[in-house]
């Protein structure tokens, strides 16, 4: 089997891999995300994944190297990090009660083949949140540099009412999806 290259600084993403089974190392891209927009969220995720999973595959031709990238949208706009704890304010003030869409696109990248796959998940936020509560996090600082502004692995759990879908997927990878297409490509754990 080919070694698995993880386009990817995300400590997260890498640990969610390695628990599954997924030895990886991880190779972070040099790739200009801003630069990079779609015609919508789900669009442009998948053209960032592709753009991480190619910039690092020029390096490591020998292996599978998988881009992520992870974009969250709601009434059609894409919520992207916070710019400022002002703008991490509002965002999740505009968040609460209501549900969301997680769009985590994932790129696998093996020699010259790209196969490219999108996974969503529904995400609904407490509606009983204070405002006290939201700078309290914000203060935290957890999720400081997370799509949305939130991390449900971790304190952001009590601003999040219920998840509809892939578990893995709000964390950072969804990781079963991953496990599929390897599996398809004829991959099997050793456990």
């Amino acid at each position: 089997m080919k070694r698995i290259v993880l386009a990817s600084s995300s400590t997260w993403r890498r640990q969610l891999l390695e628990e599954a089974g997924l030895s990886c190392e991880a190779m972070s891209p040099d790739v200009d995300e801003e630069t990079i927009v779609g015609t919508g969220s789900v669009d442009t995720a998948k053209l960032r994944a592709v753009a991480k999973a190619n910039a690092v595959a020029v390096h490591r031709p020998d292996a599978i190297v998988l881009g992520a990238d992870q974009v969250i949208h709601m009434d059609g706009e894409t919520i992207g990090k916070p710019t400022d704890d002002q703008d991490w304010r509002e965002r999740l003030m505009s968040m609460r009660g209501r549900t969301h869409q997680l769009t985590t696109a994932v790129a696998l990248v093996e020699a010259s083949n790209v196969e490219v796959f999108s996974v969503t998940t529904q995400v609904t936020m407490r509606a009983d949140f204070t405002d006290a509560e939201i700078d309290a996090y914000i203060q935290l600082g957890e999720a400081r540099g997370c799509a949305g502004g939130y991390m449900v692995e971790r304190r952001g759990a009590w601003l999040v009412e219920s998840i509809d879908g892939d578990w893995l997927n709000v964390v950072g990878l969804p990781v079963l999806h991953v496990v599929s297409r390897l599996r398809e490509r004829g991959w099997q754990v050793t456990l």
